[in-house]
């Protein structure tokens, strides 16, 4: 019975991630039309951009499937240290590029990279190999607690200095996940839970545009020509398209309106061309991944694979409704793309590279 759910969650997982990969890429075509009403965009160098991107991650998701997710571990700690190393290039005059008031990118030539996304899966491998050792070492506070505090110390520093609070709480969530998973002891998770709070308190404190966006959130109807602007095109476009939607290509808010239409705003492009009905195959799609994916984490053959598959289905799953909740008014608004769907090579290629190595525990677990 074991292994008649691991083949079908391995064969789910496997499909939801191609639908997500394939339906976002349409969605992503129909957003792009709105560069033609915009100055210096070329719609056909976009999308041919983003369709590379989209094949080359899907053959290293397809090789990545085929590699023993053991072998992770042994160089996880290179991973994690050329991941780190890569994110403080950021800060180099000339190699750093910068945007929209943040320097969280690489420029070499005409390629762009965001280092901290490869970030975000080599802290999941990481914590991965470290929490595995024991759950009786997890339970401490010297050898669970203390550490793992200096690891996310680590992370929080060069990511804030970016800065990009929202992976930092993706980063959060899933390595707090990781540790429950790993035999922590609730008054642990409590205290991490504890700290965060306070260290957001204080960021926020010295970061105005944390406030401003917070006070957006709590009155989106003030300053709606500049502050609000955004979730306010947001909420127009979404409840333009009904229950059916406009149809596809048909958004009217892509054209000028939406900040941001094939990036941060792609959902609610998706929810004026294809209503509720749509958005919400988008929302089960995820919801699908997420399930099958910690299916398949639940019975990895081994502590490791077991960690890993919930950090990265974690790590995927939030950082998609991070979006989606941000674009629907019910938290407030970040910077994260919605994966699979949204403008950004670097997050695509990752997020699939993750998909194939929880596809290989699923492959490894027959």
């Amino acid at each position: 019975m074991a292994k008649l759910t691991i083949i079908r969650s391995g064969r789910w997982f496997f499909f939801n991630t191609l639908a997500l990969a394939l339906v976002g890429y349409l969605l992503f075509v129909s957003a792009s039309l709105g560069l033609l009403s915009r100055s210096g965009a070329r719609f056909n160098l976009v999308t041919i951009k983003q369709l590379v991107i989209l094949l080359v991650s899907l053959v290293l998701f397809f090789i990545f499937s085929r590699i023993d997710y053991r072998w992770w571990r042994r160089l996880s700690f290179w991973f994690f240290a050329v991941s780190v190393i890569a994110t403080l290039l950021v800060f180099i005059p000339g190699l750093g590029f910068s945007a929209n008031g943040a320097t969280r990118w690489i420029k070499v030539g005409s390629l762009t990279i965001q280092p901290s996304e490869f970030l975000k899966l080599a802290f999941v491998l990481y914590l991965g190999a470290w929490l595995a050792r024991s759950r009786a070492s997890n339970r401490t506070w010297y050898a669970g607690l203390l550490p793992l505090l200096v690891l996310f110390g680590i992370v929080s520093a060069i990511i804030i200095a970016e800065p990009d609070i929202d992976t930092l709480v993706i980063i959060f969530i899933s390595g707090l996940a990781m540790f429950f998973v790993g035999g922590a002891r609730w008054r642990h998770l409590l205290l991490i839970a504890l700290i965060a709070l306070l260290a957001i308190a204080v960021v926020a404190y010295f970061k105005p545009y944390i406030r401003s966006r917070i006070s957006t959130f709590l009155q989106p109807e003030v300053n709606t020509l500049s502050s609000s602007y955004q979730i306010n095109q947001s909420l127009i476009a979404l409840g333009s398209g009904g229950l059916f939607g406009r149809g596809f290509g048909q958004s009217i808010q892509k054209f000028k309106y939406l900040p941001e239409p094939i990036g941060d705003s792609i959902f609610s492009v998706a929810g004026e061309e294809f209503g509720l009905l749509g958005t919400s195959i988008i929302v089960f799609l995820f919801l699908g991944l997420s399930i099958f994916g910690l299916k398949i984490a639940a019975v990895a053959p081994t502590p490791y694979g077991r960690l890993i598959g919930v950090g990265i289905v974690i790590m995927i799953t939030v950082g998609a409704f991070i979006n989606i909740t941000a674009m629907t008014g019910l938290i407030p608004l970040t910077g994260t793309p919605l994966l699979f769907v949204s403008h950004g090579g670097t997050a695509l290629l990752v997020a699939l590279l993750a998909a194939g190595i929880v596809l290989n525990i699923a492959r490894q677990s027959k």
